[in-house]
């Protein structure tokens, strides 16, 4: 609800705007024309685009204790020769360090239990003293936030891995849910995607559980706060499987804690159904069920999903099978891990999550067609050529509830069982603006791709990520569930790029019976104060104007009430200086839903959410134009510190390379577009 005080902050904003004058339309060809020159200059010789792709520091230490388990296992201890590539991957890690002595989920954010704790102990396995300054703040930091019991599920497995807690202590994952079938109360593909490419190699690990043992000076025994008990049980080295919240706070509430005590109950019944008669049968078998899916999808990905947790997990589920390094399987994997390494010179090797060609291609592509690049120049046909290339003609997890023929695309070069809507909803949209030589070519992938999109279409009439009707809830609270992202339910962002999609299609419209479904969803999901989540991207103004420019695509009426409390809802997040920002903070605290200092990525969001709702040419917009004119450098690109990306809310976020450049470019190009309309209305209206 609107108070006093926000109408009043709004009022003095609005009467120092209302004193910007008129931007010059050539100021805005030029920033334009300049910014299009910037983005066509990195574009490779194949047509495509792909920026660095920035995560926190658990991508660092995954690689420290990868490379470390696979010098130790099987043997007894790792060996003794030096690693070259350690000490650099050190050395980002220490870089990451925050003044508070931990490592955090995003660039400016406080210091995080779990990546603290994995940040830790990769130095120490690095070689860093215990009782060296840096070290000694970590490790008072990890105490205070709880130690490493309290650590997530993840982090857990990688100590359990060498040694540092009991295998007894971590939450189970029963390679036997490969036997349960699809359409019961529960399978491996009611868990999203991602959480499927990590948990079935990890459940591997589980059956077989590894231990490489270090020497005493590489072990976190300091960071538990009360001993461990050398027998294991979750009681006496302190797991938190009995109702805790793990360390990072997602359960507070007493539903939530209610139903992390009857999953660990479940737990431990599993645990004791291990010992039972014929046990060990049915886990090879689990095992082998489980070896023969994760390999299936190895042979159609740069490494399993193509993200890093799904490919680290596959190559040490790989390792305890017993590949050795010349597996096809396994050089396969670890050439995957290394095209993420981003060599940083004397600051060390950086770690991407993933590789981002599809997306960063849709979005360049889209902003230069909006900014009046030539549909049949050789940018755009270099481009659209190459994105077919990418398009995916396998049968995937999706196809389970799908029954659509492959189509969609991935966010990364090769990841065929994994397309998303997302990814393939920009894709039509750039080669929509595309003219190639083979039309031909061209039209069948639009038509696969559209089918695909269509058949992806949740019941309650919105669009997830990468499966439909993934969204029973109560699997959120099983204790491996503390990555925050178990399941993929239907969202707003990814619907309003659904509409914005379809809308380049002929006979979809606001009355279609599609998009007439996707609207209700919107309207259902809308905030009181007007904004909308943003799942994908920081946060509610990410979220509010995607919607807000779906819903202008597709033709709804942009003067109802709904649309009108989501404009007002971003006029209000206006910084003085003309821009927009929010901290990932927003994510848990809804105090901060639109706060925080202006980027170029979010006051262009902002911009074209106003814009999609009429409101071109308003004080609020012309101040954002002003804020991005002025940031602009002399390159021809914007500067942007804050992360701006989201990968898992509460507990993973990313900062894409060029979201500082593709968003600006296109907010400026609808800005000029928007107004040119506007001035061609009143001249055809003029007597």
């Amino acid at each position: 609800m609107q108070t006093a005080t926000d109408d009043a902050q709004q009022s003095v904003f609005e009467e120092s705007a209302t004193k910007t004058s008129v931007i010059p339309p050539a100021r805005v060809d030029g920033a334009i024309e300049h910014a299009r020159e910037w983005l066509l200059a990195r574009q490779t010789s194949e047509g495509y685009w792909c920026g660095d792709l920035e995560g926190d520091a658990t991508l660092e230490s995954y690689l420290v204790l990868l490379r470390a388990f696979f010098r130790g296992y099987p043997t007894a201890t790792p060996p003794a020769p030096p690693d070259p590539e350690l000490e650099r991957f050190a050395i980002r890690l220490r870089e990451q360090v925050r003044p508070d002595g931990g490592w955090s989920t995003y660039a400016g954010g406080p210091g995080n239990l779990s990546v603290s704790c994995l940040a830790y102990f990769a130095l120490k396995i690095a070689g860093d003293s215990a009782h060296a300054p840096h070290m000694r703040r970590a490790r008072d930091l990890i105490l205070a936030l709880g130690g490493a019991a309290r650590t997530n599920s993840y982090t857990r497995y990688h100590l359990a891995m060498f040694g540092q807690c009991d295998w007894r202590d971590v939450p189970a994952i029963p390679p036997e849910i490969m036997f349960l079938p699809s359409g019961g109360p529960f399978s491996v593909y009611d868990m999203s995607s991602w959480s499927r490419t990590i948990f079935v190699p990890l459940s591997i690990v589980y059956a077989l559980r590894p231990v490489v043992m270090l020497p005493p000076d590489r072990g976190v025994g300091e960071l538990f706060r009360a001993p461990r008990a050398k027998s294991g049980g979750s009681k006496a080295s302190g797991s938190s499987l009995d109702g805790d919240d793990g360390g990072d706070g997602h359960d507070r509430d007493p539903v939530a804690r209610r139903w992390r005590q009857f999953f660990g109950g479940v737990d431990r019944a599993l645990k004791l159904g291990e010992r039972l008669p014929f046990a060990n049968v049915v886990r090879r078998r689990a095992v082998e069920r489980a070896t023969r899916w994760m390999t299936a999808r190895l042979a159609h990905s740069d490494g399993l999903g193509a993200i890093l947790p799904a490919m680290t997990s596959s190559v040490i589920a790989l390792r305890c099978l017993g590949h050795g390094d010349a597996s096809p399987h396994m050089q396969d994997g670890l050439a995957a891990l290394q095209r993420l390494f981003t060599d940083r010179g004397t600051a060390g090797l950086r770690v991407q999550p993933c590789l981002s060609p599809v997306w960063d291609t849709c979005l360049a592509a889209a902003a230069l067609s909006q900014a009046g690049e030539p549909a049949d120049g050789p940018a755009l046909r270099r481009m659209g050529a190459w994105l077919l290339t990418r398009q995916s003609h396998r049968r995937g997890d999706w196809a389970g509830r799908n029954p659509a023929a492959p189509g969609g695309w991935a966010f990364e070069f090769r990841n065929d069982f994994y397309p998303d809507v997302d990814d393939t909803a920009m894709a039509l949209i750039a080669l929509s603006g595309t003219r190639l030589a083979d039309v031909g070519a061209l039209q069948v992938a639009q038509r696969r791709g559209l089918a695909w999109l269509l058949g992806m279409q949740n019941r309650d009439g919105g669009w997830a990520s990468f499966d439909r009707e993934n969204d029973k809830r109560w699997l959120t609270h099983v204790p491996f569930a503390d990555h925050n992202a178990m399941i993929d339910p239907s969202t707003p962002d990814i619907t309003g790029r659904a509409l914005e999609c379809l809308s380049r299609f002929d006979g979809f419209d606001a009355r279609h019976p599609t998009p007439r479904r996707a609207i209700a969803f919107l309207r259902a999901q809308q905030h009181a104060d007007g904004s909308w989540f943003g799942r994908w991207g920081v946060n509610y103004i990410y979220g509010t104007w995607q919607v807000l420019r779906g819903l202008r695509c597709i033709g709804e009426d942009m003067t109802r009430a709904y649309v009108h409390r989501a404009a007002r809802w971003l006029a209000q997040r206006q910084n003085p200086d003309g821009g927009w920002g929010e901290s990932i903070e927003s994510y848990e605290d809804d105090g901060k839903k639109g706060v925080g200092p202006s980027t170029p990525s979010q006051t262009a969001w902002a911009i074209m959410g106003l814009i999609a709702a009429g409101r071109a040419d308003g004080a609020a917009v012309r101040a954002g134009v002003a804020y991005l004119l002025d940031s602009q450098n002399e390159e021809g690109t914007w500067r942007q510190d804050p992360w701006t990306g989201t990968g898992f809310p509460g507990v993973f976020y990313l900062n894409y390379e060029y979201y500082r450049h593709y968003f600006p470019l296109m907010a400026l190009a609808q800005y000029r577009h928007a107004l040119g309309s506007r001035a061609a209305a009143a001249r055809d209206s003029a007597p």
